[in-house]
């Protein structure tokens, strides 16, 4: 690897959305080529919260699925599961002894997890933080991208990296946060003044990459709108339509003034199915790849072993230098 290391771990958890399509993987499909990237589905951050273990199986593994459907390619890029690299759970705990109590204790995300699983308020949830940096530090990543409820847990990251750097040498990359072109921003179909969920509560909100284009169509036809019969863009006065016409235009490859006229004075009804047709056309050949992917576990399992394999000798790489200059006696 001898461009910059990109980093990005994700729970795989929920569904992924065309607001997760727009915003964030299609530019991560850009990334393949302008740096080395590596992509992990965080399985073990995810047992923070009590997981059906069947169901939790079969979501993983449909989410690997879904990001190599999408176009993430496994010859272009690393994608692996966290749980298939022991390293990340090895170095962890050897960052554990350079992190302190009160650090974890402040992070927002903490809190915020601990008020919401009262009765769950497990060490793991404490210790997130720090699996999070070993996943970034095993690879020497130099940029990770971030939103906003993560920043602090790259900043204690780089604070991890730098203490022990100062004691024992140079031996992390400091990561920065990656700062690259954001997609649009995408908005709930039913509460169009709230940011697409995979986690909404109503079905209706949001719009899974692999849903059937009969349920997609459905979405779109009852997406909320105003009490005009106009199309077109004010997010201030007609956030439901102007969200439709993002979507239309990022999906479908119309500009937004192009919309406007093709669509302006033809109802709302028109302009829906239009948009609904627009996401299910583009969205046709990743649901393809999806099921052909589903249907075939051995080849999925093979790429997953081998993107394991090639992430466990970047990260035996570090993990060793890290065991050496702690004084651990090497095999």
């Amino acid at each position: 690897m001898n461009k910059k290391i990109i980093y990005s771990g994700i729970q795989p958890t929920g569904i992924i959305t065309i607001g997760n399509f727009i915003g964030a993987i299609s530019n991560w499909l850009k990334m393949q080529d302008d740096y080395d990237c590596i992509f992990g589905i965080a399985d073990l951050h995810a047992l923070t919260v009590r997981q059906v273990p069947a169901e939790y199986r079969k979501r993983a593994l449909s989410f690997f699925a879904q990001y190599i459907a999408c176009g993430l390619d496994p010859e272009k890029s690393i994608l692996y599961f966290q749980s298939h690299v022991a390293e990340h759970a090895e170095l962890q705990w050897i960052l554990n002894c350079f992190t302190y109590i009160g650090e974890m204790q402040r992070m927002t995300q903490f809190k915020d997890k601990a008020a919401k699983h009262a009765d769950n308020i497990n060490m793991g949830l404490l210790d997130y933080p720090v699996l999070m940096a070993a996943d970034i530090l095993l690879y020497q990543t130099s940029l990770v991208p971030v939103g906003i409820d993560q920043k602090q847990h790259l900043e204690i990251t780089r604070d991890i990296a730098v203490r022990f750097n100062n004691l024992y040498s140079p031996t992390f990359t400091v990561p920065e946060a990656y700062i690259g072109e954001r997609g649009a921003k995408i908005y709930s179909l039913r509460e169009p003044g709230q940011k697409m969920s995979k986690s909404d509560p109503d079905p209706n909100a949001a719009v899974s990459i692999i849903e059937d284009a009969d349920v997609i169509m459905k979405k779109f036809m009852s997406a909320v709108t105003d009490s005009d019969t106009v199309v077109r863009y004010d997010p201030e006065n007609k956030p439901g339509v102007s969200n439709l016409m993002v979507i239309m235009s990022e999906m479908g490859g119309l500009g937004i003034q192009e919309i406007e006229r093709l669509y302006g004075d033809k109802g709302y009804a028109v302009f829906k199915r239009a948009c609904g047709e627009a996401v299910v056309e583009r969205l046709k050949p990743i649901k393809a790849e999806y099921d052909r992917l589903m249907s075939d576990k051995d080849y999925l399992m093979a790429v997953a072993r081998d993107g394991a394999e090639r992430a466990r000798r970047l990260a035996r790489r570090t993990l060793n230098k890290v065991k050496r200059k702690v004084g651990l006696v090497e095999q």
